[in-house]
Formats: C-alpha cells, sequence, structure tokens
C-alpha cells in the first residue's frame, strides 16, 4: 500500500515543492490496486468517473477512438503519472486510457482528493501542476505531428518517453522497455506502417537510437536530441534527467 504513496510522491517531487504536511496527506489516501493486461482499457470516452488512476508499474496511454475503430494515441504515461487526474475537473472523459502492455494501476476516490486538495491547497497545486504538464505534453505533440519530418517527428517521441523515463529512474542506463507496437507508433505519429518502417531505418542508420520488440536504446543522446529538434523545457522538470 505504501508503495503507491511513495511512488506519487516522488512524481509531484519531479517539479513542485512538497510540504511535509502535504506528504502526510498523501500517505493517508486509500487506493485500490488493479492489474491490466495489454490493450485492456482503464477508462472509455465518456465515462464519468469517481477515481483517478495512478501507474504504479508497466505503461497507459491515452486515445481517441475514431468511427471508424481506429486509434489515435495522445500520450503515454508511465509509473508515477496519473493518466486522467483531469477527470476530477470535467465530468466526462473525452478520450479513453488504455494499458500498453501489461500495467498496474491504483485508483484514488475523487471525494478523497478533493478533501486533501481542501485541507491542503499547496498539494493540489502540484495535482493541478500535473494536469499542465500534461497539457503541455498535448501541445507539443500537435506541433511535433504537424511540423516536423518524418525522423523527427519519431525521433521527438522517442526523446520524450526516454527523458521522463530517466528523470522518474525507469530507464537502466541509456535502455528503456517502452512495450508500443508499430501499428500503435503509427497511430500515434500519424505513419503508415510503411513509413513507420522506413523511418526507423533512418533513425537507426544515424546510429542514434534503435527500438525493436518494445525496448528503446539511445546509442547517442545528444545526436537524436540534434536530429528530433527536442527541447524538454515543455516538461517543466525541476532537475533534468540528461
Amino acid at each position: 500500500m505504501a508503495e503507491a504513496h511513495q511512488i506519487l510522491i516522488r512524481k509531484l517531487n519531479d517539479h513542485s515543492r512538497l510540504a511535509s504536511e502535504d506528504l502526510a496527506e498523501i500517505n493517508k489516501l486509500s487506493h485500490t490496486i488493479e492489474e491490466l493486461k495489454s490493450d485492456e482499457d482503464l477508462i472509455r470516452q465518456g465515462d464519468d468517473p469517481n477515481v483517478s488512476a495512478l501507474v504504479i508499474s508497466g505503461m497507459v496511454a491515452r486515445y481517441h477512438l475514431l468511427p471508424n475503430g481506429r486509434r489515435q494515441y495522445l500520450s503515454f504515461h508511465m509509473a508515477g503519472d496519473m493518466p486522467d487526474s483531469q477527470a476530477l475537473f470535467i465530468d466526462n472523459m473525452d478520450h479513453a486510457v488504455c494499458a500498453i502492455g501489461s500495467a498496474v494501476i491504483a485508483s484514488i476516490p475523487h471525494k478523497e482528493l478533493i478533501a486533501a486538495f481542501n485541507r491542503r491547497p499547496s498539494m493540489g497545486f502540484a495535482i493541478w501542476r500535473e494536469t499542465l504538464i500534461d497539457a503541455a505534453i498535448f501541445r507539443e505533440a500537435i506541433t511535433n505531428n504537424s511540423a516536423r519530418t518524418m525522423p523527427a517527428r519519431m525521433g521527438h517521441l522517442f526523446c520524450e518517453l526516454f527523458y521522463r523515463a530517466r528523470a522518474s529512474g525507469l530507464a537502466e542506463g541509456s535502455t528503456f522497455a517502452a512495450p508500443i507496437s508499430l501499428v500503435q507508433l503509427g497511430e500515434t505519429l500519424g505513419m503508415s506502417i510503411a513509413t513507420v518502417n522506413r523511418t526507423l531505418e533512418k533513425l537507426r542508420a544515424s546510429r542514434a537510437v534503435d527500438f525493436q520488440k518494445g525496448e528503446l536504446v539511445v546509442r547517442n543522446w545528444k545526436r537524436l536530441a540534434e536530429i528530433s529538434q527536442f527541447n524538454p523545457g515543455y516538461l517543466h522538470l525541476k532537475k533534468p534527467p540528461l
């Protein structure tokens, strides 16, 4: 039970200052643990949830489900992230959240979070800041998918995932487990499978990065960041991990 509290505290400390009273409030939050199978939905479009999810392990993704059954993936979330915290402030979810590979989730009741916010507004500000950083990631994704070349587009996503994983202590050296399929990569970046494969080959040829079977290996961070036009300022982390 304490593991979820420590994961949340560690993540919020990446961008916010938490007082001892804030930590005490977080440690009082109750939660239930749920194991998700690969591609299993945590939240569906139109849901009105009464809990907020905290990723304990694995990875989940936000996506829009299109009328033809295809998906547009919007963002990926790893341990420490709260991928549906917007549900605290809006009535109905306008997107879905599913597991990418297997994942473990802690669900925290909204009523407990709101009561904690009333007692400790600074804790509420930290959760709110988490949603604002999510919004910054969305804005960057719009620019990425509309204004960058295919190699820069894919490289930028790899940079973001690796940078965030390093900040959260989830990357082992230059390697990060990101169980994203090539189809999902295409549905994230607006690429066909053929374009995904061609773009991956170009990035491999640069000797900056490789991505195979859900494993991201950064071989030359500086070169990858240059190819991808990656500036991590939009992630608003207090301590740069790279």
